[in-house]
């Protein structure tokens, strides 16, 4: 195992950790989000590494996706539970994520590659950006309200962005 596939390995396991210490009384989302954040960054790590130094490998294309995924739904399901965003905008977000990600099955079968959009790329930094701004939200009501227009922003974009995937492969689904 390579080390980019070691880092992104270390993003899954930071998971559980990040889940359990956001239910620590009092300073639990300080130190969930410092976790949310360190496994976010080691999201572009993995991902410079395995491109700079050519260690790119089918575990590592298949784990880096899943890791990504498995964090940004886990930090939006706890945000649901924790009240701050409605379940069904996460619901919306996640049906997304599986849609595409099926649609992207299908383009592969077809030996066609979909790269990330402007768009899906808006999507992305606006979920993370919502993500964080939004557990660190009890230290301030203006770092609520900012989270919650960011988040927002990100439901939207998710939602514009998969259609523009499926408009753009709509040959795909044709057959």
């Amino acid at each position: 195992m390579n080390l980019p596939t070691k880092i992104t390995v270390f993003r899954l396991l930071l998971i559980p950790v990040f889940i359990i210490t956001y239910y620590i009384q009092d300073t639990g989302y300080l130190i969930s989000g410092a976790i949310f954040i360190l496994a976010s960054l080691t999201d572009l790590l993995d991902g410079y590494l395995a491109r700079k130094r050519n260690e790119t490998t089918n575990l590592g294309a298949f784990l880096d996706p899943v890791a990504d995924k498995v964090l940004v739904t886990s930090a939006l399901v706890l945000l649901a539970v924790a009240g701050i965003v409605p379940s069904w905008s996460v619901i919306l977000i996640i049906g997304r994520e599986i849609l595409i990600n099926g649609f992207r099955l299908i383009a592969i079968e077809k030996g066609i590659v979909i790269s990330a959009s402007y768009l899906g790329k808006i999507k992305t930094t606006t979920q993370l950006l919502s993500i964080i701004i939004l557990i660190f939200s009890p230290i301030s009501s203006w770092l609520l309200l900012a989270g919650i227009i960011i988040y927002w922003i990100a439901v939207i974009t998710t939602v514009l962005s998969g259609f523009e995937y499926l408009y753009q492969g709509r040959d795909l689904l044709s057959e």
